[in-house]
């Protein structure tokens, strides 16, 4: 068998798979992203999407799809967070310029 016909059989005790299935239901429960969810969870955010895309499909077909789709929506959604976010960044840093100069004025 060649490389490009291998296939990747993984064996999941019981822990594991339900580490997964917590992750999927937490993502769908909560409309988390793959970063929070690494975060409330204490993982890598490369462990996560492993888990969600690749594990969860072979554990629980269903909650994969459900994920999926949230999943995808955040990755069309990824572009107007990071622009909020820059927004917001630096009208915070302008409204501490401005207390900075009514701090050296007043």
């Amino acid at each position: 068998m060649s490389q490009k016909e291998s296939v990747f059989c993984y064996a999941y005790d019981n822990d594991k798979k339900k580490l997964i299935c917590e992750l999927g239901h937490y993502i769908v429960d909560n409309m988390s992203t793959v970063r929070k969810t690494a975060k409330h969870f204490g993982l890598s955010k490369s462990t996560v999407h492993k888990n969600l895309t690749v594990a969860l499909k072979e554990i629980d077909f269903q909650l994969f799809e459900e994920t999926k789709s949230i999943l995808e929506k955040n990755k069309k959604e990824r572009h107007i967070r990071g622009g909020m976010a820059t927004k917001m960044k630096y009208l915070n840093s302008r409204n501490d310029l401005k207390k900075s100069e009514e701090c050296i004025e007043g």
